[in-house]
């Protein structure tokens, strides 16, 4: 190896964010999406799991006027410029709460390696793959 080459050590994590409350009423929702976030910049391979209340966080048309809060929901929609492109979604917790996959928020990204096609983030997965994706993690995280 001659000194003009270098030595890549740097040592990717897969990250997995579990959301599992509502997101309003609490602190975790928007706490998750701000780790999320920072950690994102540190290159890091970062995907999102939301499960039980959780999966209230990407129903689309939210509306926040009535209790006062700022509708941060938006800004799930920007992950994808972060190279977040992974959001995973229990069927069952949707199932549980009378929601289907058409009241989720669309998120897109746009996918580098296919001539930049735009393709879905959200991924919708039953209890048993949840499971498996959760223990492929190096690091998980609850919020």
């Amino acid at each position: 190896m001659s000194m003009d080459e270098e030595i890549d050590t740097e040592v990717v994590k897969k990250f997995l964010y579990v959301n599992r409350k509502a997101p309003y009423g609490t602190i975790y929702a928007l706490e998750s999406l701000e780790v999320v976030l920072i950690s994102a910049a540190f290159d890091q391979d970062v995907s999102l799991a939301f499960l039980d209340d959780g999966v209230y966080q990407l129903v689309d048309g939210q509306d926040t006027k009535a209790i006062g809060m700022k509708n941060f929901s938006p800004t799930y929609r920007a992950l994808g410029d972060y190279e977040i492109t992974k959001l995973f979604v229990e069927k069952e917790s949707l199932d549980e709460r009378g929601l289907t996959e058409d009241d989720l928020m669309e998120i897109m990204y746009e996918d580098e390696d296919d001539d930049w096609a735009e393709k879905p983030s959200i991924r919708i997965v039953s209890r048993d793959e949840m499971a498996a994706i959760m223990a492929d993690q190096d690091v998980v995280l609850s919020f």
